[in-house]
Parts: structure tokens; C-alpha cells; sequence
């Protein structure tokens, strides 16, 4: 499985910034911009704190199986690719997301003065927060389930050459 690039998450979420402040500019233009729900930011923030309890678990089940300690639970490594693909497409997603409130939550603080408008700026600007945590929360468990480097591949790839 290939490691996620913080560089296709930048992008993503630029991109998608981009491209959401322009619709927000044009909608506002020609009717009423829709509202960012206050859901937004609680469900993006309930993933990370998911993914952060799945890899916080993991991590715990893989020191106590290294110490081998009596009693330990392993990890199953299906159980592992799992969490792993979930955590890399909630990776994903959350940049695309995160991006596309942060292009309106741009859009949003040029009208502040508006009560209503201030409200859906900040929840677009907890929107992008949550979505910073999630791919945070998604990286770090990357790094939990990635196997040790195997330092015999690279002496049998040196002798077959």
C-alpha cells in the first residue's frame, strides 16, 4: 500500500479552496449562498477522533505484542489494512472537504457585519479544523501500522544485481 503524500493533500485542499470560493463568489452573485451546516465540523471532528482511537489502540496492542507480554492481544493484519484504508480515504476526503469550506469560510469574512454570515464563517472555519484533525489523525495512524523497514530486501536486491 502507498504511503499518503502530504503534497496531494495540500493540493487537494487548495484546489478544492479555490475552486469553492469562486462558486461561493458566483452564487452570492446570483441568489443566496447556501448555509455551512453546523454539522460540518462535529462529523468531521467525530472521524478524527475515531481514527485517533483506532490508532492509539493499534499502537498500544503492537507495543504490549513486541514486549510480549503475557495475555496480549495481537494485531490481526487485515484488522490493520482496514484501519488503514479507512484512515487514507478519510485522508482524503477531509482535505477535499476542509478545502472547499475554507474557500467559502475566505469568501465568508468579507462580510462579517452580518450576524448570520459570521456564523457560518466560523462554522466553515471549524469545518477546516476538523478536517486538519482528521488528516492529522489519518498520517498518524499511517505511521502506526507501517511495518518495520526489512533490511534483508535490500541486501538480496544488492546481491541479485
Amino acid at each position: 500500500m502507498k504511503q499518503l503524500r502530504l503534497g496531494l493533500l495540500a493540493g487537494l485542499f487548495a484546489g478544492a479552496g479555490v475552486l469553492s470560493w469562486g462558486a461561493a463568489r458566483l452564487w452570492d452573485a446570483l441568489g443566496t449562498l447556501p448555509s455551512v451546516p453546523l454539522a460540518a465540523p462535529v462529523v468531521l471532528a467525530v472521524i478524527a477522533v475515531v481514527l485517533l482511537a483506532t490508532a492509539l489502540s493499534i499502537r498500544a496492542r503492537l507495543r504490549a505484542q513486541r514486549e510480549r507480554r503475557p495475555g496480549a492481544k495481537g494485531v490481526e493484519p487485515m484488522m490493520a489494512a482496514r484501519a488503514l484504508v479507512f484512515g487514507q480515504a478519510s485522508a482524503l476526503v477531509a482535505a477535499l472537504v476542509a478545502g472547499m469550506y475554507g474557500g467559502t469560510c475566505v469568501f465568508l469574512l468579507s462580510l462579517l457585519d452580518v450576524p448570520p454570515r459570521r456564523d457560518q464563517a466560523i462554522y466553515a472555519g471549524s469545518a477546516v479544523l476538523a478536517g486538519v484533525a482528521v488528516v492529522a489523525a489519518a498520517v498518524f495512524l499511517e505511521r502506526v501500522c507501517k511495518l518495520p523497514d526489512d533490511g534483508d530486501d535490500e541486501r538480496n536486491t544488492a546481491q541479485a544485481a
